[in-house]
């Protein structure tokens, strides 16, 4: 990925899928800008929130459009326990406009990467061969995730900043 280790700026990442009910999206937009990143969220109409055109970032409804240039690739999970209200006709229909296949991934850059935060939907918002690819961080980002939420809490709760 261009910019080299820890240099975020001017680095494009594009966050796809269920930009309404995620932590992830909302967070990343706000942590990817302070460090120089551009953003650009992709999902249906029906599965942005309120006021998203307020955020500091780009906002589509074509995945196709914003995977032009991309640097990195954050696939967002469906949450299904949350669809009764019925936000696309289909998963299919989902999978075909907004998921992340083979197709898709070879137009990337070839030092672009895939990411997402995990559980996924194998499938629907990203096949497997792309999740598998050597192309995915996934694995990595899921386990620094963990590591860094844990840091977190240890310090707010009290712990203290040096380790003995």
């Amino acid at each position: 990925m261009r910019g080299g280790q820890g240099d975020l700026t001017g680095l494009r990442v594009t966050i796809v899928g269920d930009v309404l009910h995620s932590r992830v999206a909302r967070s990343n937009v706000l942590l990817l800008n302070t460090l120089g990143a551009k953003v650009c969220l992709v999902a249906p109409p029906t599965l942005l929130p309120y006021g998203v055109q307020d955020w500091d970032c780009e906002v589509s409804y074509d995945l196709d459009a914003c995977l032009e240039g991309a640097d990195a690739v954050m696939m967002l999970r469906v949450q299904r326990e949350r669809m009764n209200a019925a936000y696309f006709p289909t998963s299919h229909e989902y999978s075909n406009r907004y998921g992340l296949n083979v197709t898709r991934m070879n137009r990337l850059s070839p030092d672009a990467v895939i990411m997402h935060p995990g559980p996924m939907n194998r499938g629907m918002e990203i096949s497997a061969d792309v999740a598998d690819s050597n192309r995915s961080v996934i694995v990595e980002q899921v386990a620094n995730g963990v590591s860094v939420r844990m840091a977190v809490l240890y310090l707010m709760l009290g712990g203290s900043e040096s380790v003995k």
